[in-house]
């Protein structure tokens, strides 16, 4: 097996149409070779514990609610044609990720970590649900078969939060300045919401040289 790392956040529209793109291509080579693990990368590291309200996030990032819509705009158009069903107006809070980063650490170590990813982009893009919030994070964990009452005590402490920023912090300090990153065999970085197409001549070349 060869390994991919994916460096995602699961509030990162441009990760969950990625995710989508990178899927849609192993759906098409079921022999594919990857390996895959999520790592932590938060957009907003500094966001406050509580998130705050989506709509003065966004036109504080974009420059004002014009700029903002442009944006999303563009997004939108992005993940109808990655297939993608998208419900940004369900959206009310930006959340700070770290806990959900955790509940996909958590997830890796029992050999959830994709479904628990996709359940997160679902919840947050789809839902309009608050995935900084535990409840919805302990939800979430059930149902990917998950000790939920567990995953709700780990998450009332501070188990993993520091394991957390220093993985974030150290693929800033190797280079990756945004999301979805996507890092083949630890030597081949590809970046962004890549179309099937590349990944899957990615797959033939790598399948060919094994």
């Amino acid at each position: 097996m060869i390994k991919l790392d994916i460096l995602s956040d699961p509030i990162c529209p441009w990760c969950y149409i990625g995710k989508a793109l990178l899927f849609r291509a192993l759906q098409d080579r079921p022999d594919h070779p990857f390996a895959i693990e999520w790592h932590p990368f938060q957009l907003n590291p500094d966001m406050p514990a509580a998130g705050m309200d989506r709509r003065v996030y966004l036109e504080t990032k974009f420059g004002g609610k014009k700029q903002a819509v442009e944006v999303y705009g563009r997004i939108a158009e992005a993940a109808s044609a990655a297939g993608l069903e998208v419900d940004f107006g369900a959206i009310q809070r930006t959340p700070n990720t770290l806990d959900a980063h955790r509940l996909i650490h958590w997830a890796g170590i029992e050999g959830r970590q994709t479904p628990v990813v996709s359940s997160l982009f679902t919840a947050y893009f789809t839902e309009g649900r608050d995935i900084g919030d535990r409840d919805v994070l302990a939800d979430i964990a059930d149902g990917a078969d998950m000790d939920a009452a567990a995953i709700r005590r780990l998450l009332d402490s501070d188990a993993d939060a520091e394991d957390i920023r220093a993985r974030d912090a150290n693929s800033r300090e190797r280079g990756v300045t945004g999301v979805p990153t996507f890092i083949v065999a630890n030597q081949h970085v590809v970046p962004g919401a890549q179309q099937p197409d590349l990944w899957l001549r990615l797959i033939d070349e790598i399948k060919d040289q094994l």
